[in-house]
């Protein structure tokens, strides 16, 4: 039996950490907890794209070609794509 896990963590340990977090915060603070984690989170990713953006404006600024990063992601979506196409056949014949 193959027990399923989610960043090396199994459900046990999951439904465990669930309990401990009840028992120390109680059920009415939970939801203010995960709006807070999520509002967190929604500001890191904002900070995270302005940079972006800021590191690209700056590097066409300084004449730095940023079309390179685009192939070279587009050729790995490629690649990913072929990949899952050829594994999906395999995963098909077992």
């Amino acid at each position: 039996m193959q027990q399923t896990t989610f960043l090396f963590i199994s459900g046990v340990e999951i439904t465990f950490i669930l309990f401990i977090t009840v028992m120390i915060f109680g059920a009415n603070k939970i939801p203010e907890i995960a709006r807070g984690l999520a509002k967190g989170m929604r500001t890191l990713k904002n900070a995270t794209n302005d940079m972006k953006q800021e590191i690209t404006k700056s590097a066409e600024q300084h004449g730095i070609d940023t079309n390179l990063t685009k192939d070279i992601s587009s050729e790995v979506s490629k690649i990913k794509d072929s990949l899952e196409d050829f594994t999906g056949a395999i995963k098909r014949k077992l």
